[in-house]
């Protein structure tokens, strides 16, 4: 049996990782995920040695190691590429379950709404890189940009999170505009915590009543 593919998107400050722990807690805890089967958990960039190298390379904030755009975008390909083949198709043909931190959708956003570069090569690079995998549901938490920046004032910003609230503008506004266009699951972040596992809960539920 083919495992589940849980995917969770949004900016920084949305609170993906309070919940992708919370929601790990909570799938443990079930009969949902098979007897024989396990849940991985990961994330992108960096859920493989080979990303975690990449990652230091995409989100270091030393000037000297600032890639250009269009590399910035193949190095994100390249991580896409080794987690999908390592760690993601392996895990789902085993029937094991997979919750990702980012996936496609921050690609598309990130580096398509924010740094304009032209969706259609992303996504011709998209479909090299996942080779037909995609998730069963993608999670939105959804927070006010600066809701986001209030956030993470007690934070070091990475190099994303570094380029600017007009920066983060755009990509709130391409993940808003790529959850409706592929029924993505939207919730508000500014719930409370337990209210938002809730929502989810109820949506992984409806998931597998539907299959």
């Amino acid at each position: 049996m083919k495992g589940k593919f849980i995917v969770f998107e949004g900016i920084d400050g949305s609170g993906k990782t309070t919940q992708i722990n919370q929601v790990s807690k909570w799938l443990i805890g079930t009969d949902l995920i098979p007897e024989n089967n396990q849940l991985v958990v990961t994330r992108e960039p960096g859920g493989t040695k080979l990303g975690k190298s990449l990652r230091s390379l995409l989100l270091d904030t030393s000037k000297e190691k600032s890639p250009d755009s269009i590399t910035e975008l193949l190095l994100y390909a390249a991580d896409r590429a080794q987690h999908v083949n390592e760690i993601i198709r392996p895990s789902l043909k085993k029937g094991d379950w997979v919750i990702s931190d980012r996936f496609c959708g921050s690609t598309l956003a990130y580096q398509g709404y924010g740094r304009k570069l032209d969706i259609k090569l992303i996504k011709n690079l998209e479909t090299i890189s996942t080779q037909g995998i995609s998730p069963d549901i993608t999670f939105l938490l959804d927070i006010p940009v600066e809701e986001s920046i209030q956030r993470r004032r007690s934070t070091k910003d990475d190099r994303m999170e570094k380029e600017g609230r007009e920066f983060l503008l755009n990509v709130s506004l391409g993940f808003n505009e790529l959850s409706e266009d592929n029924k993505w699951k939207k919730i508000s972040a500014k719930n409370s915590k337990d209210q938002i596992l809730s929502e989810i809960q109820s949506e992984i539920k409806k998931l597998l009543k539907n299959k």
